[in-house]
């Protein structure tokens, strides 16, 4: 594992000079799940959710979380995005939505952050906008699925670490 790179030789905090780096293109894909009772589900499937169009509502703030990321996360490097997508899965065998996000860009950092911002915002866009039908929900599972770019290549992650059931 390599040393921390927020942090600076005095121990504080710093954000990393990546002036250096090649540009390149960087991929990032993450997930999330709302879990939630099978009515709710069903409301969201069948259209029939009294708030309207959840997943076009949750989409939006996923896109715009990703682009707000190094507002929101204090050592991010504002970044030129060229393509964010959130897409959902609903599971009713499960009786939840799984959130996936793609982050792309050709540039000196990762996107790894702003995939994970994405779903991150995306479910709780979906929770705000059932909550009063639905208090009970849960989010979970929030990782990142698949790195590509950079000087460390290509990283996908095991199969083993899913949140599969």
């Amino acid at each position: 594992m390599s040393e921390f790179s927020h942090i600076n030789q005095r121990g504080e905090a710093s954000m990393v000079d990546v002036s250096n780096k090649d540009v390149t293109v960087r991929e990032a894909r993450a997930e999330a799940y709302v879990n939630m009772s099978a009515e709710t589900l069903d409301k969201i499937i069948r259209g029939e959710h009294h708030k309207g169009d959840v997943f076009s509502v949750a989409r939006i703030a996923g896109i715009q979380a990703a682009k707000q990321t190094s507002h929101l996360i204090p050592l991010c490097h504002p970044l030129m995005l060229s393509k964010v997508a959130i897409d959902f899965d609903t599971q009713p065998q499960h009786k939840r939505v799984r959130i996936e996000s793609l982050c792309r860009l050709s540039g000196k950092t990762g996107v790894e952050m702003e995939a994970l911002t994405a779903v991150s915002v995306a479910a709780l866009t979906l929770f705000d906008m059932c909550k009063a039908v639905d208090p009970a929900m849960v989010i979970d599972g929030i990782r990142v699925l698949e790195k590509q770019g950079g000087k460390t290549g290509h990283w996908l992650a095991g199969d083993n670490d899913r949140n599969e059931v």
